[in-house]
């Protein structure tokens, strides 16, 4: 049996989360609190597996329960958040200090949105139950060799062949907090850097913001036809597709649109796979996330002998787009995310140092 506790100053929240999950025998909800400093007497009493936080609330927000929870007794904590840009600034704060995963919902909370997040909640859930949280923070804080981990199926640690002209990154759960360490590990690049994290279009320009603040470098959220210049980092806005274009020579522009086809949005694949068209001598890279986005761009990178990065799934908060790009045997080297952002760098700076010398010379 999963023990949640719910926490949400509105009774018609926890009212609606809990009959949601009434009729599921896995789950019972073993406590409501109405802020976060009940949510914190009730975390330390009966001990649930699950959390689900409001953002706003009163005496203690969620931010702040998020804290004291995790350093009393560390607990998965989704966070249910609305469609606000202060409470999508709020949860990502959450993620970076612990929380594992977000659902977001409207404001109005209308019936399309609770059928909705109904089954994103359960999994998520069903998910967090099944992987302790102190499994995941052994595995976040595990470091693996100085050397790349290798599985059985890479054949070719590939490189790239000349100057990188793009990177291009995927992502999902754990993103905010595995973002900002690549970041601040990796610092500028000499070309354009695209980011698909899976987030609505109400989370993705705060993110970008917060991004930008906490690195000192140039992120921000991309937009239609915005040019992508070297040394930027472009945050793939929520609710639709990126893909890149070349309108003419040495010049990259950005290609908003929702697909479809594309069960996730914004799509790691659809960003890959136009990268890897377009694109003279591009990295992509994998990172923390469920399911396997990514698998299908990085196949079209491993045809084109494009090199593919992919997080050490043991640093993973959820192993599973990495995972995934690994099983396809696309993957060109695994490593954890400082080690990523320094063979970037090393890529990057490299090619950069050699044409600097070069013009020099001449």
């Amino acid at each position: 049996m999963i023990k949640l506790l719910v926490v949400d100053d509105s009774a018609f929240m926890r009212m609606a989360i809990a009959k949601m999950l009434q009729n599921d025998p896995q789950i019972e909800v073993v406590g409501e609190a109405n802020n976060g400093e009940v949510a914190v007497q009730m975390a330390e009493r009966l001990r649930p597996n699950v959390i689900t936080m409001d953002v706003e609330m009163p005496v203690v927000n969620g931010l702040q329960a998020v804290q004291r929870i995790m350093k009393s007794v560390p607990c998965p904590i989704i966070m249910v958040s609305s469609l606000t840009t202060k409470s999508a600034e709020v949860t990502i704060k959450a993620l970076e200090m612990g929380a594992v995963d977000f659902i977001a919902k409207s404001s109005s909370f209308v019936q399309l949105d609770i059928v909705k997040i109904e089954k994103e909640l359960q999994e998520k859930i069903y998910y967090w139950a099944k992987h302790p949280l102190h499994q995941h923070l052994a595995r976040t804080k595990r470091r693996p060799p100085l050397r790349s981990i290798q599985p059985v199926s890479i054949q070719n640690k590939r490189k790239p062949a000349m100057a990188v002209d793009f990177v291009v990154i995927g992502v999902s759960t754990g993103g905010p907090r595995t973002i900002l360490e690549l970041l601040q590990c990796m610092g500028q690049l000499s070309c354009p850097v695209v980011i698909a994290q899976h987030m609505p279009k109400e989370f993705t320009p705060g993110f970008a913001e917060h991004l930008a603040s906490a690195t000192g470098l140039d992120v921000v959220e991309g937009y239609h036809g915005m040019a992508l210049s070297p040394g930027q980092v472009v945050i793939a806005p929520g609710g639709v597709d990126s893909q890149v274009r070349r309108p003419f020579e040495n010049h990259f522009a950005l290609d908003v649109r929702k697909h479809d086809q594309s069960p996730i949005h914004p799509s790691a694949d659809l960003l890959f796979q136009s990268s890897a068209r377009i694109c003279e001598s591009p990295v992509a890279v994998v990172l923390t996330g469920m399911g396997d986005d990514g698998s299908k761009g990085a196949v079209d990178f491993a045809q084109r002998n494009y090199p593919v990065l992919v997080q050490e799934p043991e640093t993973c908060v959820v192993d599973g787009m990495p995972g995934s790009a690994i099983t396809a045997g696309v993957v060109s080297e695994v490593l954890e995310v400082s080690q990523i952002a320094l063979q970037l760098k090393r890529w990057c700076g490299e090619h950069q140092m050699a044409q600097t010398q070069s013009i020099k010379a001449n």
